[in-house]
């Protein structure tokens, strides 16, 4: 806290006095200004938070979704263990197939 002006004697004059009340002036409206934040700060402290709503932790689905997953993977491997028995065929025919023409063609070559 500031000292308390000396109170005015005869030396005083009016431009003392006016600066004095300037001041005073500038004082008593910092005053307020800090009055009004301290009053805000105390409304935002006495209003209580809005709570968080805490997330709801799905369940993992049980053993419905594991069926699920199963059923769907041993299809998957079903349909591609006939595509490979597929392509196996289909190699094993065309073999076949180039060594008979193969036999024919040097057939037809020698004459036969």
């Amino acid at each position: 806290m500031e000292a308390l002006p000396t109170p005015p004697s005869a030396g005083y004059d009016i431009s003392t006095a006016a600066k004095d009340a300037i001041e005073a002036a500038h004082n008593t409206q910092q005053l307020a200004i800090i009055q009004a934040v301290l009053a805000a700060q105390q409304l935002t402290q006495q209003q209580s938070p809005t709570p968080v709503p805490v997330p709801v932790q799905r369940s993992s689905g049980g053993a419905g979704k594991w069926i699920a997953i199963g059923a769907g993977s041993s299809v998957f491997l079903l349909a591609f263990a006939l595509s490979a028995v597929a392509v196996a065929i289909s190699a094993v025919s065309l073999t076949v197939c180039v060594l008979v023409l193969r036999a024919v063609w040097q057939d037809v070559r020698k004459g036969h």
